[in-house]
């Protein structure tokens, strides 16, 4: 599992650094009715090329900072694909 900072509403989606130990994710989708959790779990998985099922978040759902579980994939792995 990682943390993750979401920032909604951003102009596209990418992964815009590191705030504290967590991952800062930029993402187009608003903060209302889930939207910016479907962004988050759909980017993240087209980003580790996995599919949608392998990406979940563990807690965090109505916060901006989130813990992802990753199934499938090693830490090692993740952080291969995630270069920040």
């Amino acid at each position: 599992m990682f943390a993750v900072k979401i920032h909604p509403r951003a102009k596209k989606n990418a992964i815009a650094g590191a705030v504290g130990d967590a991952l800062k994710l930029s993402l187009t989708a608003p903060p209302v009715d889930g939207r910016a959790n479907e962004a988050c779990i759909e980017f993240l998985a087209k980003l580790l090329n996995l599919p949608r099922s392998s990406v979940s978040i563990a807690s965090g759902r109505t916060g901006g900072r989130k813990l992802i579980r990753i199934i499938g994939m090693s830490a090692e792995e993740v952080r291969k694909h995630i270069k920040v």
